[in-house]
């Protein structure tokens, strides 16, 4: 009967197709958008396709009003109708339109009703359920109808757990068959409440983002000062602790920032790709997204490429390297820059860190406010970490705030911007990790919009906690300025010489490398013999990991074999690299190569450079260890035994690390003799003493980071530094 039904439902669409009447489930992989006039034989992905649009460009829209009306008549759902009014019955026709009558399926919490309906185009069949406290699932001759009260409920529990639509829809079913009620097919109530409450949260997020124009219109009419002075409205309305204000503070080195703002990217939420390879993906949705779109991502891609130009297709060997310089407003050298990138994997856009081949779309990235908002997100196709991600993530920043404002990096690393951390990405992802099961099999524009409903839900949480978030920030920068405090009434030095010697320490860490090309000679003659250093603790490590071999004190082979694997491996690394150097060396050059070895100085503390690396070596180790350690929670067999044996690698190292420690110490002591005898060089700095207590901490002051007069550079280093 309601396949052979036809009627207008406005005057832009005369006639209903067989399409308009299907109310399967709408997240396809391959759907179909044709500008040609619809046939008469459409494949069910045509139909749900032509229904998306129906939903999208004419109903939702035209249910915006009355259902935020309903919502003030019935004090937000607390009533079935407005306080004081009967119960409505479902409305017939007076103009004389053709009519119909529809039988649909109801679903409450505690029953499951049929009710007729007429349909006609002066009073459309959603409009009519609407005024009932219902809402359909399909826009033009629905089967089934649900409650508000029910899509409410869940629409409130599908962000505070992992949806699973499937289970709610099992429950009810099993629940309803219970009390006497039955649907007529198997899973009907799934597809068909699927598609009700995926519409519904789009009319419920359309008619939010209404009343926030409202007030934003009049805000803006209240508005004192120019908008171009201003944050954007977008800005306004994602912080207003942020944005909210008027003033902005002066370009200046030493003024206190305007905003503060975090990028990280997660590479845990992925999208797997089509099985089917199907070429087209689901419609997008007509509500607002936080994600930029894929042109932008799209055009600053192309922007970095072109600006990067010849500098990744050649590389200069680093015999040939320029001099060390500062790039234009950066108060950090190239070699800081270059040596802190190679060294941060996390940020490595080279790193591999989610297959292209496996999934479609790779993980996100935010940019958040200090109060821990998103106010952008990228979609990451590609492998690594890219550039173009985070820059066109600043510069969609840059567009919504006034000319004024510069942007200033690194937080830490510059007054004003006191203890922010930029944590606030690190919970977020805890926060979204409860999608990662269901967004990974998802339609592309379904998990953009899954993710953009779950971060709303978010900014309604935050608002709520800002009063306790503000306790907390401020309990805790008051235990940290009281230890400042304590600590600098118990140095008893004046507080100008301590501000003068930090200066004169960022000064001195921050200073460019001397140019590599002076010098080359001894330079070279220099790198070979600490070259001869590492190279002999090297060997000296392979023939103890022999030795356990051979005595079978081994706890287990494969971490052994790994471990004897990469020390063979480095050491051979070394070799063909020393080899390499001293072919460089002509006849002058080894001449001055056997001086240099029979320098008694030189040669110790080319040692004591050698230990040192040694004593890095094995704390970076035993730190891996640890984390491998302290991420094991399950305690099953194979893990419990894995445990064991890291437990028992980390307490095999402690040993040997302390005798190295004690070495590097017998070197220094030999080095402070050679100094007090007048055997070293005018310059020369006697070495610091690596502490046996707390060695295993890995505090970012302790002795081992620093080497203060293990080289020619900077004899002359600040009191902080030396001190």
């Amino acid at each position: 009967m309601q396949q052979n039904f036809c009627c207008p439902l406005s005057a832009s669409r005369t006639s209903v197709t067989q399409e308009d009447i299907t109310d399967e489930v709408l997240f396809s992989d391959s759907l179909h958008f044709s500008n040609n006039p619809i046939g008469h034989c459409l494949t069910s992905s045509q139909k749900r396709a032509n229904q998306w649009r129906r939903w999208s460009e004419d109903v939702i829209l035209s249910l915006l009003v009355p259902y935020l009306s309903y919502i003030q008549q019935t004090l937000a759902l607390h009533y079935t109708n407005a306080p004081g009014e009967a119960q409505q019955d479902l409305a017939v026709c007076q103009a004389g339109c053709r009519t119909r009558s529809i039988t649909v399926a109801c679903v409450h919490f505690d029953a499951l009703k049929e009710i007729n309906i007429i349909t006609c185009p002066c009073f459309p069949v959603p409009l009519q359920l609407l005024h009932c406290g219902l809402f359909p699932c399909a826009p033009l001759v629905p089967s089934l109808v649900v409650d508000l009260h029910v899509l409410e409920f869940v629409r409130l529990l599908f962000v505070r757990q992992a949806p699973n639509q499937t289970a709610w829809c099992d429950a009810v079913e099993t629940f309803l068959d219970g009390m006497g009620y039955k649907l007529s097919c198997k899973n009907n109530l799934h597809h068909r409440f699927g598609n009700t409450f995926h519409w519904y949260r789009v009319l419920s997020i359309l008619a939010r983002n209404h009343i926030s124009s409202i007030i934003a219109d009049v805000w803006r009419g209240q508005a004192c000062i120019p908008l171009i002075d201003q944050p954007s409205e977008y800005l306004h309305s994602r912080c207003l602790l942020c944005f909210g204000g008027n003033t902005c503070h002066e370009a200046d080195a030493r003024s206190i920032p305007d905003i503060i703002v975090c990028i990280d990217a997660c590479f845990t939420q992925k999208c797997s790709t089509n099985p089917h390879s199907a070429s087209s993906i689901d419609p997008p949705n007509p509500t607002p997204t936080f994600f930029l779109s894929n042109n932008d991502v799209k055009a600053m891609e192309d922007f970095v490429n072109s600006c990067r130009g010849e500098r990744h297709r050649t590389r200069a060997s680093r015999a040939e390297e320029e001099e060390d310089h500062y790039e234009e407003g950066m108060c950090v050298p190239v070699s800081v820059l270059n040596g802190c990138g190679e060294s941060f994997v996390a940020a490595d856009e080279k790193r591999e860190k989610a297959s292209t081949h496996f999934f479609t779309n790779t993980g996100l990235m935010a940019l958040l406010c200090r109060h821990d908002c998103v106010l952008w997100l990228a979609n990451l196709t590609l492998a690594g970490e890219k550039q173009h991600y985070v820059l066109a993530l600043l510069d969609q920043l840059f567009k919504h705030i006034p000319p004024q404002m510069t942007i200033i990096y690194h937080l830490r690393k510059r007054e004003g911007f006191g203890l922010s951390d930029g944590e606030g990405c690190e919970q977020l992802w805890s926060s979204l990790k409860q999608l990662i099961p269901s967004l990974r099999v998802s339609g592309f524009h379904q998990r953009l919009f899954v993710l953009d409903v779950q971060i709303h839900h978010l900014d309604t949480k935050s608002i709520q906690g800002y009063g306790h978030w503000l306790h907390r920030r401020w309990l805790h920068c008051q235990i940290k300025k009281n230890a400042a405090l304590d600590g600098l009434q118990d140095l008893d030095v004046n507080e100008d010489i301590l501000r003068a010697e930090w200066k004169a320490q960022i000064a001195h860490q921050m200073r460019p490398v001397p140019w590599q090309s002076k010098n080359k000679a001894a330079e070279v003659i220099t790198t070979i013999l600490a070259l001869e250093k590492t190279l002999d603790a090297h060997k000296t490590s392979v023939r103890e990991l022999e030795m356990q071999l051979y005595i079978g004190a081994i706890a287990n082979i494969v971490e052994f074999n790994l471990q004897l694997a990469d020390a063979r491996s480095q050491c051979a690394k070394i070799a063909d690299t020393l080899r390499r150097r001293k072919a460089t060396l002509g006849p002058q050059g080894q001449a001055d190569l056997m001086t240099m070895k029979n320098n008694i100085f030189l040669t110790i503390r080319l040692n004591a450079r050698a230990v040192k690396t040694r004593i890095r070596d094995r704390l970076h180790q035993r730190k891996f260890e640890l984390e491998r350690l302290e991420r094991s929670y399950r305690a099953t067999v194979n893990e419990h035994k894995l445990r064991s044996n890291t437990q028992y690698s980390i307490k095999r190292r402690e040993p040997a690390i302390l005798k190295l420690v004690s070495t590097y110490n017998g070197l220094c002591t030999q080095l402070q003799s050679l100094i007090c005898q007048w055997r070293a060089p005018p310059s020369a700095i006697p070495l610091h003493l690596i502490a046996r207590d707390g060695i295993f901490l890995l505090d970012v002051d302790d002795e081992i980071w620093q080497d203060i007069g293990l080289n020619d550079e900077g004899m002359h280093p600040p009191g902080m530094v030396i001190g």
